[in-house]
């Protein structure tokens, strides 16, 4: 039932400094810019290609001055997050990063890709990994043309004390499937092994507990075709005596949340409607776009909010 990867997303710090590296830096599109459903006070960010198609969208909850600590990166958690880059565009990104400031760390080889990470302003881990063959059409800035723009999502490394079981919910419950084995790290795949149709999980058992918290990523989300496929996968966990929660509506999709054995995070969320429902192609992430049940409290949240350039 699940076609790939559909979003990943972040508790981070200050809001514009987050829209500066994933706008300006990373060359991502802002597709919609609302408010947390659980915390209207909170902005709602979500950058991916032209559209927001699933597979390429990363999220972030800006929680500075809500009075959330700092988190720890450790076991139960996702501890880096690869965006797909053409591959012979990393030296491309190396200058560009190192010229405005990012911080780099050292250059990986990983299932034959070359890794580039740093990062981010709130402590996310963030990796450009060089990838043949991404057919993804990216979104495209003034300064980042084509032969460099990120595609999407490639992988998310998931740290976790003791894999089997996590590898076993994976392939036997949700239809993953191992594509290869490189040193502490086992990638799986689904619908195919292509970029943003890929998970890592990184054996690390004297890793620190995972803290939530500023600077963490929350959930890791997997796309499915409509709810009736979501209600399946669901009724699927359930029989199995996975504790998930009911259908969620998050007016872009529909969503699902559980934990997989190693503590991390999962959410499957619908494919449709998707970000076109209430802004046309052309002015997506222009506007501050509220659900249904928040228009009557539009004045206070806009006045909590504070203003951000993008």
């Amino acid at each position: 039932m699940i076609r790939g990867l559909h979003h990943i997303t972040a508790t981070v710090g200050e809001a514009q400094p987050d829209l500066d590296c994933y706008v300006r830096a990373l060359g991502l599109r802002l597709v919609k810019k609302t408010v947390n459903f659980d915390n209207h006070n909170v902005y709602h960010f979500y950058y991916g290609n032209e559209v927001g198609k699933p597979g390429t969208l990363m999220t972030t909850f800006p929680y500075a001055g809500q009075g959330v600590p700092k988190g720890v990166h450790g076991a139960g958690q996702i501890t880096a997050t690869a965006f797909s880059v053409p591959a012979n565009s990393i030296e491309f990104w190396r200058n560009r990063l190192t010229d405005l400031g990012f911080e780099l760390r050292d250059e990986v080889e990983c299932f034959g890709d070359t890794l580039l990470s740093f990062t981010d302003p709130s402590g996310l881990v963030i990796e450009l990994a060089g990838c043949e063959d991404d057919e993804r059409i990216p979104w495209l800035t003034d300064d980042i043309a084509s032969d460099s723009a990120i595609r999407g999502l490639c992988a998310p490394s998931l740290c976790i004390r003791n894999p089997e079981t996590s590898i076993r919910f994976l392939t036997d419950v949700l239809g993953w499937q191992v594509e290869a084995v490189e040193g502490s790290r086992t990638r799986l795949s689904i619908d195919g092994d292509k970029p943003g149709n890929r998970i890592d999980i990184v054996h690390a058992p004297d890793a620190p507990q995972a803290v939530n918290g500023l600077g963490t990523v929350h959930h890791v989300a997997m796309g499915v075709d409509d709810e009736g496929a979501q209600q399946i996968v669901r009724e699927n966990l359930l029989s199995r005596g996975v504790d998930v929660t009911p259908v969620r509506d998050r007016q872009y999709f529909q969503s699902i949340y559980f934990r997989e054995p190693g503590g991390v995070l999962f959410e499957v969320a619908t494919i449709p409607p998707g970000f076109l429902i209430d802004e046309s192609l052309s002015s997506l992430g222009q506007g501050l776009k509220l659900p249904s049940w928040e228009e009557a409290n539009r004045v206070s949240i806009e006045a909590g909010l504070e203003a951000v350039k993008y």
